[in-house]
């Protein structure tokens, strides 16, 4: 995985699609936004980053712990073998 394949991605995944109706239209800013029980979607950035500092294979193994939104399973999933929740 390279870095600009996790730009590419990122510009390509829409996050309003892991929020609220009432938070899609912030969907495009870089700020953690609400997804209910007192937790939020971090923010595009930081996904990115946390996203390219693993620098995943695609026969890589995931655990994700605290999968939230989906948002960041999202991207993992784009780029490993198997992604566990």
């Amino acid at each position: 995985m390279k870095d600009q394949d996790v730009d590419v991605y990122f510009k390509t995944l829409d996050r309003a699609l892991f929020l609220k109706d009432e938070y899609k239209i912030l969907a495009q800013g870089d700020s953690p936004l609400p997804i209910g029980f007192a937790q939020t979607i971090s923010q595009p950035s930081l996904v990115v980053e946390m996203t390219k500092m693993l620098a995943l294979r695609r026969n890589s193994k995931v655990l994700e712990i605290g999968t939230g939104s989906g948002y960041q399973t999202a991207f993992l999933a784009h780029f490993t073998g198997e992604v566990y929740t």
